[in-house]
């Protein structure tokens, strides 16, 4: 009799998942490569409830694209973990973006590779959005969009990250004028060195809410007028929602076919970089002053901004960022590739340049304003 109970006993006994793993790799004579984490196992509706099977680090979340990023993928049902440098407080905007428990907050140094491999051990995806603005004595732009992206790059791979996505520039380039453009470009070359099989994103001007685009044009009526190298009549741009970058972020995640690609995320029109700026004036409802002024004049005026202890409004690099014309890459994939429809400038410059209105215009509608003029590609 307790031979015969003692068979029932052994198959009722429950059995943790590595040991479920352990068992399933034996039958089907495949190694395992990794611990399978209960985490990376899709189960649930879809939503923040739910669990997709995507662990996701996140290199620069706390960033205006990364806060997207981050909400999008919890929106989902992922894990989402956080690497931070500044003070907790300034990332606790993340935390609600996902369930309980699914951020995961964890502090890292950059130039520390066990801090990186930290990050990235338990991960199956991870994001590299690391940017700045300007420089720093402690961080230039090699080491932010060189020297760290590589290092990222280099342990994923040691880990057995299963997709790993850079985010890099529309106008990267090696021959540039700014060396901010310059580093991007190195940076390109230097992951894919590194991760054969990354997913480089080249976006071009992003705008948002909290974008250094659309508000930075919009704070140039401080200065009495609006400075523009030609007038901004030989620059053509072609900026793309914020909303519809971090979709397509997500969207590669999900797409098996994106591995090892190179994407170019642009909006659906291209503008002068004058009839850009009229029509950010039109919409703040703000007097429209343009004033042509000489490269070198404005590269100086740019040098005093940069002495600034705290963060500057422009530097030196940034005006030849922004007087440089978007490149034209119809070669490479875009966001309808990844099923994402671009959306125009038009329908949601109100959402970034309604906090620049004075109290009579604040209620009024963007139809009272009339479309920038586009150029053709």
């Amino acid at each position: 009799m307790a031979a015969a109970v003692r068979p029932r006993l052994v198959r009722a006994l429950p059995m943790s998942r590595s040991s479920v793993t352990a068992v399933a790799a034996s039958v089907f004579h495949r190694p395992v490569q990794r611990q399978l984490h209960h985490a990376v196992i899709p189960h649930g509706r879809s939503g923040r409830s739910s669990v997709s099977g995507v662990v996701a680090t996140v290199f620069g979340a706390t960033g205006f694209l990364g806060r997207y990023v981050v909400n999008h993928l919890g929106r989902m049902g992922s894990q989402v973990i956080v690497p931070y440098r500044c003070e907790p407080y300034d990332v606790m905007h993340l935390r609600p973006m996902g369930d309980l428990g699914q951020i995961i907050f964890l502090e890292w140094n950059g130039r520390n590779k066990d801090s990186i491999r930290r990050a990235v051990e338990h991960s199956n995806v991870v994001i590299n959005l690391v940017g700045r603005e300007w420089e720093t004595k402690n961080f230039d732009f090699e080491d932010v969009f060189v020297t760290i992206p590589q290092a990222i790059a280099q342990v994923s791979r040691e880990a057995g990250v299963e997709k790993f996505i850079h985010i890099s520039h529309l106008n990267a380039d090696i021959k540039s004028s700014s060396r901010y453009l310059r580093s991007k470009a190195v940076g390109e070359k230097e992951v894919r060195n590194a991760f054969p099989e990354a997913i480089i994103i080249k976006p071009s001007d992003i705008f948002g809410r909290e974008d250094r685009f659309l508000n930075y044009f919009a704070n140039m009526r401080w200065f009495g007028g609006v400075p523009l190298v030609s007038l901004g009549k030989k620059t053509v741009k072609q900026p793309v929602y914020v909303v519809d970058v971090s979709k397509g972020i997500v969207n590669a995640i999900k797409e098996p076919d994106a591995t090892g690609k190179t994407f170019a995320f642009v909006g659906p029109n291209r503008y002068l970089l004058f009839d850009l700026v009229q029509y950010v004036f039109a919409v703040a409802h703000r007097p429209f002053f343009p004033y042509p002024l000489p490269h070198f004049a404005y590269r100086l005026i740019a040098r005093l901004f940069e002495t600034s202890p705290f963060e500057p409004w422009t530097t030196r690099d940034k005006v030849e960022r922004v007087h440089i014309t978007d490149m034209t890459l119809p070669h490479l994939p875009g966001l309808e590739d990844l099923g994402i429809q671009a959306v125009p400038l038009e329908l949601k410059a109100i959402e970034v340049l309604r906090r620049h209105r004075t109290y009579r215009w604040l209620a009024s509608e963007i139809e009272d304003v009339k479309p920038a003029k586009t150029v053709n590609v």
